[in-house]
């Protein structure tokens, strides 16, 4: 058995999600899918993320053990021919020692979420934005932000279906930037519980409207009370961007 390292990049509005679910068609499924079709042998995916349904990937990274020892090229361009009626592809296929595991030996995962303030409807970016007409400050969200950066005890950001044994996780980075009516969120963690990061954006977006203080967030991260926290936002504007491996 060869082990190879994926990289898949997917528009995940028709998907339930990453994770194979009895209720629909899943990313993981339709990749497993192809993969057996080329290596003509029953396969096991396993990725970094876990994304819910609607949520897209520039950058998820997955495993799997193929009994076929051809060259990268190859793999992710067989893989590639029988996902082509999915909006999923392969980006990069690398060559692993059998040690590697694409969840557990991550050290780094990056996120990154959209919202739109355009007046109008979005149209080709419906299901890839958060659209909010609103005027929202966005320098009094960024000092929010910096409240959550470090370790913190995150249950008042964990949705209640969350199945983590601990609600403590470190933030590394939040940054929120805004340009032609397009506010970005990127958030660098090691990890994240269940709904972290739309709820954070959420949470961050009633401060951004002026319904909140900037320093609130850090009352409502004290309060360990997911009730105290903002609206769980949108999945279709939320993205895994990349996740990174130690040497």
């Amino acid at each position: 058995m060869i082990r190879y390292k994926l990289k898949i990049e997917y528009e995940g509005s028709d998907f339930v999600g990453w994770q194979k679910q009895n209720n629909g068609l899943a990313v993981q499924e339709v990749v497993e899918k192809a993969i057996e079709m080329y290596s003509q042998n029953p396969v096991s995916v396993q990725g970094a993320g876990r994304t819910d349904a609607g949520v897209h990937a520039f950058g998820q990274v997955a495993h799997v053990d193929i009994p076929r020892n051809d060259d990268e090229y190859t793999v992710r361009n067989a893989i590639n021919a029988y996902l082509k009626d999915y909006s999923v592809v392969i980006l990069d296929v690398e060559k692993v020692n059998s040690s590697f595991h694409a969840r557990f030996g991550a050290c780094e995962r990056v996120y990154k979420y959209l919202i739109s303030t355009r007046k109008v409807p979005l149209t080709l970016d419906r299901n890839r934005y958060w659209w909010l007409p609103r005027n929202i400050n966005v320098d009094d969200m960024r000092y929010a932000s910096q409240f959550l950066i470090g370790k913190h005890d995150f249950t008042s950001f964990r949705s209640s279906s969350c199945q983590s044994n601990s609600p403590i996780k470190t933030l590394n980075e939040i940054k929120v930037s805004e340009e032609c009516n397009k506010i970005e969120f990127q958030i660098r963690a090691p990890s994240f519980l269940h709904n972290q990061v739309r709820n954070i954006v959420g949470s961050l977006t009633m401060v951004g409207i002026g319904k909140w203080k900037s320093d609130y967030i850090r009352e409502v991260l004290d309060a360990r009370d997911r009730a105290k926290a903002g609206v769980t936002a949108p999945a279709c504007g939320l993205y895994l961007m990349s996740v990174k491996y130690s040497d």
